[in-house]
């Protein structure tokens, strides 16, 4: 479907790849990985064409329909939201269009037999198809399903696009490319604007989805879920493995082994036939043996091995002076903007050398409390304040806006640094992975990653025995979020962090405190043990769960003064209730089932009379009627095809 042949970028003397070649097939999920300034989103704008190559090429259909969601994009103002998704949908009306000419043309010809002819039945009939899929339901009840999987709610459907923030406009332009439904779907670090049940639904979406996929994501547990193949950038040069990530870790690992033990072997060959040549070269009795050795040398195919790239991140904290037992309490807080309350009546309290995970949707208080414990933000009500001797290093999302763009790289540590810190700042840099001419870039030409790492290194500077980190992964690169992991396991001091990263999370922290609907919660424990108490495979089914339990509590009534015997009889009652409820619901579902079967029969009978017809028309057969009967025949299969085998999935269960 896509080829990239012999396909090289280069940039002054540097080449960012090099002479590469691989091949996108059309049920290909490919997991695109490497450092941040490997190439991937590179690689990506080839494919959509917005970037010519220095040599090679990039072949792809004609018709190919790609989808791009990249990094940084224009986002469209004037509409709401739902109007701004239900754009995807206009490609329906060139489809019909088209279908229309070509019905007219097949009524005016009579050359049924003729390779066009057939070609124009084939391409109706694919049309056909695509205008099934993109009406299987209706254009507003797939975009709402889509805009509430991404996050958003209700009441956000009217709203104009700009009053959103830059996150959530991604969200959007996210909706409308899965809405058009391309042909291949490239999305670079689609999640990081996202929350963890955006990323589950996301999650969901690509597994089912049919087509070709290139995804670049920092995200290890997304990479497992979604893609079936991963290509490694590396120095240029592409790995191809056909397996998921975390497999691919063990093989590239086995593959390294293998070819140093194959060069090793070789290496001794060669210098016990070199040591051979020099020592018998000039001994008449052994010239024969001598030339058969040099030939078999030139012969000899060189095992090479594969370059890597070794450049990692080095980080460790500077220890943590000793602070307070609470580091920093809340009593009843609620906080918000003017005209906005965010979350209200919450309790919270973080304990010297505890680390605390912040999780829930955006916009329902995380980073808010940040700027509380941060000292940025007085709640409206309640009482929050830092422990004793708590000195706090604040990593924010935003760092691009907080970094200054017009210093560079060691103005932005030499600025701030006092002491004898200032001898050390080439080697904090260093282990940040800005060397050589890397510490004099401005900071305005950083990528995403090298401006995280840049934020990093701040905490260099001073002993802070607390740290707050908002999303401090986006945009970091696997290894270096591993790398950063580590870091702040060790780390001797208290963390609160804000992350959508489950895998980041994972065996980090110990508490966690949960934003929804304007409430916080605290639960003990990590990620895994806040899912396996509730018995829940994701997040999101966690927030299903706990809407149905807050409608329950809100409309059931309670017994209140009665007996246990009283109680006893009112459950064995809704119990019956609920049986005999859930008999004629099963009833219910098989009539339908039923019904629908015999429809699919029917209609099947009809679409083989017409098949029968086309085969072979008369004069007096009209064309144009039997295909649009075909065509609205096949439609009405598809759609009661796919509502019965909805149907008998409930049945069975």
């Amino acid at each position: 479907m896509i080829s990239i042949n012999s396909l090289t970028v280069a940039f002054g003397g540097f080449n960012l790849l090099d002479n590469i070649d691989f091949h996108i097939s059309e049920k290909d999920k490919i997991g695109l990985v490497g450092k941040n300034g490997a190439g991937k989103s590179t690689l990506m704008k080839l494919i959509c064409g917005l970037q010519n190559p220095t040599s090679g090429s990039v072949e792809k259909p004609s018709d190919l329909r790609i989808g791009y969601l990249p990094q940084i994009m224009e986002h469209h103002r004037g509409r709401t939201v739902l109007e701004e998704s239900l754009t995807a949908f206009d490609r329906m009306v060139s489809i019909q269009s088209e279908m229309e000419g070509i019905e007219k043309e097949l009524s005016t010809r009579t050359d049924y037999d003729s390779a066009d002819y057939l070609g124009l039945i084939e391409r109706l009939n694919d049309l056909n198809d695509t205008l099934s899929v993109i009406h299987s339901e209706p254009p507003e009840v797939l975009a709402e399903k889509t805009l509430l999987g991404l996050g958003f709610k209700d009441s956000d459907f009217g709203k104009k696009t700009e009053t959103f923030s830059q996150g959530w406009n991604m969200r959007i332009e996210l909706a409308k490319i899965l809405l058009s439904a391309p042909d291949v779907l490239l999305l670079d670090e689609p999640t990081n604007h996202l929350d963890i049940e955006s990323i589950e639904w996301l999650e969901d979406y690509l597994k089912n989805r049919r087509g070709a996929l290139l995804l670049v994501s920092h995200d290890r547990k997304f990479l497992d879920a979604v893609t079936n193949r991963t290509v490694e950038i590396m120095l240029g040069h592409i790995h191809d493995y056909k397996v998921p990530y975390s497999q691919y870790v063990g093989l590239r690992e086995e593959r390294l082994i293998q070819q140093t033990a194959a060069y090793e072997n070789q290496r001794r060959m060669i210098e016990k036939t070199e040591d051979f040549i020099n020592r018998f070269r000039y001994k008449p009795t052994k010239s024969n043996q001598v030339q058969s050795r040099i030939k078999q040398l030139e012969k000899l195919d060189r095992i090479e091995i594969d370059e890597t790239d070794k450049a990692r991140l080095t980080v460790k904290f500077p220890p943590a002076p000793r602070s307070g037992d609470v580091v920093f309490k809340a009593s009843g807080i609620t906080v918000g903007y003017p005209g906005k309350v965010v979350f209200t009546d919450a309790d919270i309290e973080v304990k010297r050398g505890e680390k605390v995970a912040l999780i829930g949707r955006n916009g329902e208080g995380k980073t808010t409390l940040m700027r509380v414990i941060a000292g940025e933000l007085t709640p409206m009500k309640g009482e929050a304040k830092r422990g004793y001797n708590v000195s706090m290093g604040y990593y924010a999302q935003n760092q691009e806006d907080i970094l200054d763009g017009s210093l560079t790289v060691w103005q932005t540590l030499d600025n701030i640094a006092v002491g004898d810190i200032r001898t050390k700042l080439r080697d904090i840099l260093a282990q940040f992975l800005f060397r050589g001419e890397d510490i004099d870039k401005k900071v305005s030409v950083l990528s995403g990653g090298e401006r995280a790492r840049l934020g990093m290194a701040k905490f260099m500077l001073q002993p802070y025995n607390l740290l707050a980190l908002d999303e401090p992964t986006n945009h970091m690169d696997i290894k270096s979020k591993d790398i950063l992991k580590q870091a702040l396991k060790a780390y001797d001091g208290t963390l609160i962090v804000v992350s959508h990263d489950r895998d980041f999370l994972e065996g980090l922290v110990d508490k966690m405190y949960e934003f929804r609907d304007g409430k916080v919660r605290e639960h003990l424990g990590g990620v895994a043990d806040f899912l396996e108490k509730r018995k829940l495979e994701n997040l999101r089914e966690l927030e299903r769960r706990f809407g149905a339990s807050a409608n329950d509590s809100s409309t059931v009534r309670q017994p209140q003064g009665g007996t246990s015997q009283v109680a006893g009889k009112e459950k064995a009652r809704e119990d019956f209730e609920k049986k005999r409820s859930e008999s004629k619901e099963l009833a219910k579902l098989k009539r339908r089932i039923e019904f629908l079967e015999a429809e699919i029969g029917k209609i099947e009978l009809k679409m083989k009379e017409i098949e029968k017809i086309l085969s072979n028309p008369s004069a007096g057969d009209d064309i144009m009627e039997l295909t649009r009967d075909y065509l609205e025949h096949k439609r009405d299969l598809d759609h009661k095809t796919a509502e019965w085998e909805s149907l008998m999935e409930k049945y069975e269960e």
